[in-house]
């Protein structure tokens, strides 16, 4: 928590006994997730309010994440009684979960923090969940999933196909006039992760049907974007 916090980390814990943290916030798990964020208008509502704040994501279950408060506003308008504007997201991932309720800790879910960035400083390398019991948010196998369908790991593109790009590996093969949003043109995972879902959601925004997506390296933040882009991709559970 030291090395991470305040930022993108939410720790897993068990909850001790007569702890004060209700069934209802832990929903009915024998343990806690606990994150302190690193954005000031966060902060300064933690501080107002003077106590822990339980709250559920800001968007529908299973669709794409929001990084813009407008994002919230599409999915939430008429449901909610505010928003609070504290601009764009700047890991456009959400946490890293990592629980320590186990011998060893296991990462639930990778996230804005990268898996070999934990791994340094606990000097232990993570473990994955065993089993595929729902521990955290996004473990579904469909969730992040805009309307447009993905074609992962995609060489070229198929006619009617727009493209995810990355590092302009689709964008030399491209048809004029075909859409093709790149994640990073440089191949930056930090810049890849941070547009992830703006460019999803960009696609629904302009109801493109078919989506080709470039092959994204499994490292570093890479493995929170294939994660996120698998469970996209993946049959809708409804």
């Amino acid at each position: 928590a030291a090395a991470f916090w305040p930022g993108p980390l939410t720790i897993v814990a068990p909850v001790m006994p007569g702890g004060s943290v209700c069934d209802l916030t832990r929903a009915g798990l024998p343990s806690v997730a606990v994150r302190a964020p690193a954005h000031p208008v966060a902060q300064a509502l933690i501080a107002a309010l003077g106590r822990p704040i339980a709250a559920p994501s800001a968007n529908r279950s299973g669709h794409v994440s929001p990084v813009t408060a407008s994002h919230v506003a599409q999915d939430l308008s008429g449901k909610v009684d505010m928003i609070l504007d504290g601009g764009r997201t700047a890991a456009g991932l959400e946490s890293t979960i990592v629980s320590f309720c186990e011998s060893s800790p296991v990462l639930l879910r990778p996230g804005a923090i990268a898996r070999e960035a934990i791994e340094k400083i606990l000097g232990a390398k993570l473990a994955t969940p065993a089993h595929a019991e729902i521990l955290a948010p996004g473990m579904t196998p469909s969730h992040y999933a805009p309307a447009a369908r993905l074609r992962l790991e995609a060489h070229d593109l198929n006619e009617g196909e727009a493209a995810l790009d990355f590092g302009g590996r689709l964008a030399a093969r491209a048809e004029p006039g075909t859409l093709v949003l790149d994640l990073s043109p440089s191949g930056d995972l930090v810049e890849a992760a941070a547009n992830l879902f703006a460019h999803l959601r960009e696609f629904d925004a302009r109801q493109i049907a078919d989506v080709a997506v470039a092959h994204i390296p499994e490292r570093g933040l890479g493995e929170a974007i294939n994660d996120r882009l698998r469970r996209a991709s993946a049959p809708r559970l409804d």
